[in-house]
């Protein structure tokens, strides 16, 4: 299965980044860097530049049909970047509008906010986001790792680098349900 990395040229949490990447590719799936512009993305431990990313493919081009599933990877600046960008908010948005699975951790949902896809969902993030899920009609839950089914897709969500293993773990199981 091809599954979706989308992040920001800056901002992104390296290891929400290459700990979900790698698990995927360890189960046998082709992991797709998404960004919103050509080149490399430049990943941050917390506030401090890490290693950078080779982009495979631009947002504006990327089609959501090609990819079985979607993970948007958090650090504070990414999903900022993110939402202020037309065509990444309208790719993830498309991932829920053909129901197929989306994974985000700790401020990514900021970009689910942006897209308008957490009405009527339960989800979990960083806890400063929780006000921003209730705005935009969603439920916040403070869990390791949640997974919605109400609604078109199956969202999971974890709140930081600390659920990691939970995370790649559940987002694994709905991808490939979803694809089964």
């Amino acid at each position: 299965m091809r599954i979706a990395f989308l992040v920001a040229p800056e901002g992104v949490e390296q290891v929400e980044l290459t700990e979900p990447w790698k698990a995927a590719a360890d189960a046998g799936h082709e992991p797709v860097l998404v960004s919103t512009d050509s080149g490399k993305v430049q990943g941050f431990n917390h506030l401090d530049k890490a290693d950078t990313f080779e982009v495979d493919e631009v947002v504006g081009e990327a089609d959501a049909g090609s990819f079985g599933g979607l993970v948007l990877p958090g650090g504070v600046a990414n999903p900022d970047f993110l939402r202020m960008d037309e065509k990444a908010v309208g790719f993830v948005k498309d991932f829920f509008d053909q129901g197929r699975p989306v994974a985000a951790i700790c401020h990514a949902p900021w970009t689910l906010v942006e897209a308008d896809v957490v009405r009527g969902r339960v989800l979990t993030s960083w806890p400063s986001l929780k006000t921003d899920i209730r705005n935009a009609g969603g439920t916040w839950v403070d869990e390791q790792v949640k997974v919605c089914d109400q609604g078109p897709n199956q969202l999971v969500t974890s709140r930081k680098p600390d659920d990691l293993k939970a995370f790649c773990e559940t987002f694994l199981q709905v991808f490939e349900g979803a694809a089964g």
